[in-house]
């Protein structure tokens, strides 16, 4: 499988993770750039990306996301850990330790379930590969502010009762450690009651480096952790407590931090 990486990539989820403690706004026009989407608005970054969600699993994701893993599995060999800590229904959000542009690809082997993403805006400079991505359940994001919008689009996604893939770090990160996290993760899940799952993903910054447009055919373990409870949203109350926020956003880098020693061994 030869992974090839987009100009400009450097991770999805951060827009949602910089919302700090605040509401994520009124929720946005739901769902997702389709086929009669001409690409004229995709050059602009994905700024005007529509969205509609669309939980189906159509024939053309079900095509798509079977020749992704097909690819994945002849490349990487990968080892799955976990699988069964998805939830099989309801709102859950998947939580990615982030080491490599290809590290998006590895959530399509821990559920059947459609996922959604989170991802850079810029990614829609290419009107093929975002129709592609598109396809694939993303929707932008713009990483140099708090997107209001995206954080609407996450929350919405969540509300439906569907999965999130959301990187918390926020960008490709180096090295062994996982460090600061953004707290959107920790703030979606309190307002929608999502579950949170720790993915680490061990080999992916072997395979593929920054800076390396094809990835290596190297090994890739992925480990899915227990699922954390989404923080209480106190009776009442119409903002998540910013302390709150923290200690849950403490206690999933503690988590990825577990997924990712076990998926690195």
């Amino acid at each position: 499988m030869a992974v090839t990486r987009p100009s400009g990539h450097e991770g999805a989820g951060r827009a949602a993770s910089d919302g700090g403690a605040r509401p994520a706004g009124p929720a946005g026009r739901g769902g997702l750039p389709g086929p009669s989407d001409r690409g004229g608005r995709a050059a602009r970054h994905g700024r005007d990306v529509p969205f509609r969600l669309d939980a189906r699993l159509t024939r053309s994701y079900r095509l798509v996301r079977a020749c992704i893993r097909t690819a994945i599995r002849i490349w990487f060999r990968p080892r799955v850990v976990g699988r069964a800590n998805v939830p099989a229904e309801g709102p859950v959000l998947l939580a990615p330790v982030h080491r490599s542009f290809a590290d998006f690809v590895f959530p399509l082997l821990l559920t059947d379930r459609k996922l959604f993403y989170m991802g850079k805006d810029t990614l829609w400079r290419s009107r093929t590969f975002g129709r592609l991505l598109s396809l694939l359940g993303a929707f932008p994001v713009h990483r140099q502010a708090a997107d209001r919008e995206a954080l609407a689009r996450a929350e919405e996604v969540l509300r439906q009762g569907q999965v999130l893939v959301l990187f918390p770090e926020g960008t490709r990160e180096e090295g062994a450690v996982v460090g600061h996290l953004h707290e959107g993760a920790a703030f979606l899940a309190a307002r929608t009651a999502a579950p949170i799952v720790p993915v680490g993903i061990g080999g992916s910054d072997r395979a593929m480096p920054p800076g390396r447009l094809v990835a290596r055919p190297l090994r890739v373990t992925v480990v899915a952790g227990p699922a954390l409870p989404a923080p209480t949203l106190p009776e009442g109350a119409r903002r998540v407590p910013l302390g709150q926020v923290r200690r849950a956003t403490e206690e999933l880098r503690l988590a990825i931090q577990a997924v990712y020693d076990e998926a690195r061994r």
